[in-house]
């Protein structure tokens, strides 16, 4: 029986990003499947035209929309996400749904501190309006090149964009963004769980939106747990790691570290 892979995508990225990898780990014999987002389409076009549906939209409903698809499969999967999908990930793997995770430039779970200003700047398309938390944001070409594309050239930055750039739902941002004060946060992961399935973090050194030390600040709650919990950091690569032109050498890479799990 091949194993499953689940594959998640952040905010402002359909989940047609994963196809190159998809096509890469079924050569490698996995079965793949990269669900969309609750009000996701499966075409970027029609999930432009159609926001409104995912307006309102936060980690908890993704997460349960995630929980109930690995609920269909015959063996908890491997998980790979990006930023926000990265963060669900955790969620998933913490509730002990999933076998392994790779997590992608993660969006910072409850208790994630370091907040550096370029982080700062990529939510505040979303953050300036607090009526945002209950909307579908789009990012604009050149935001969409600072919080994504800036360790690109701008053509393929603005290619990209074109091909697979979505309006998200606010609600996460204002989520994580508040979750270091709320008790009950929807960005709270379980880390110190004793049967925690293995856990790669990946690192962009040139990220803006999640930059490599808000990885490293989540890899460090796992401490207790660390002979399963590794990190590996690109030095020159950006949020868009995982979909542009360089995509193939992070995913060889999250390949290396799966097979060396004996999953």
């Amino acid at each position: 029986m091949k194993k499953p892979v689940v594959f998640i995508h952040g905010l402002w990225v359909h989940s047609l990003s994963w196809q190159p990898w998809q096509d890469l780990f079924e050569k490698q014999g996995y079965q793949t499947l990269a669900p969309g987002w609750p009000g996701d389409e499966d075409s970027v076009a029609d999930t432009r035209a159609r926001a409104a549906r995912m307006a309102g939209v936060g980690v908890d409903a993704v997460t349960e929309s995630y929980a109930k698809i690995i609920e269909g499969l015959a063996e908890p999967p491997i998980l790979v996400g990006h930023s926000f999908g990265g963060l669900i990930a955790q969620k998933l793997l913490g509730r002990g749904l999933a076998a392994a995770a790779v997590a992608i430039s993660p969006a910072p779970i409850k208790g994630v501190r370091a907040l550096p200003l370029s982080l700062l700047r990529s939510s505040f398309p979303v953050l300036s309006r607090p009526g945002n938390k209950s909307r579908a944001v789009a990012l604009t070409e050149k935001q969409f090149a600072y919080s994504f594309g800036n360790a690109l050239p701008a053509a393929e930055s603005d290619q990209l964009y074109k091909a697979l750039a979505i309006p998200a739902p606010g609600r996460p941002l204002f989520e994580a963004s508040s979750a270091n004060f709320t008790r009950n946060s929807p960005t709270a992961v379980d880390t110190r769980r004793a049967d925690l399935g293995p856990l790669l973090f990946i690192a962009a050194g040139k990220d803006h939106t999640v930059p490599a030390v808000v990885v490293r600040a989540a890899y460090d709650l796992y401490a207790p747990a660390s002979a399963r919990v590794a990190i590996h950091t690109f030095d020159d690569r950006g949020h868009s790691a995982p979909f542009d032109h360089g995509w193939r050498e992070v995913a060889d890479d999250a390949l290396a570290w799966l097979t060396r799990q004996n999953l």
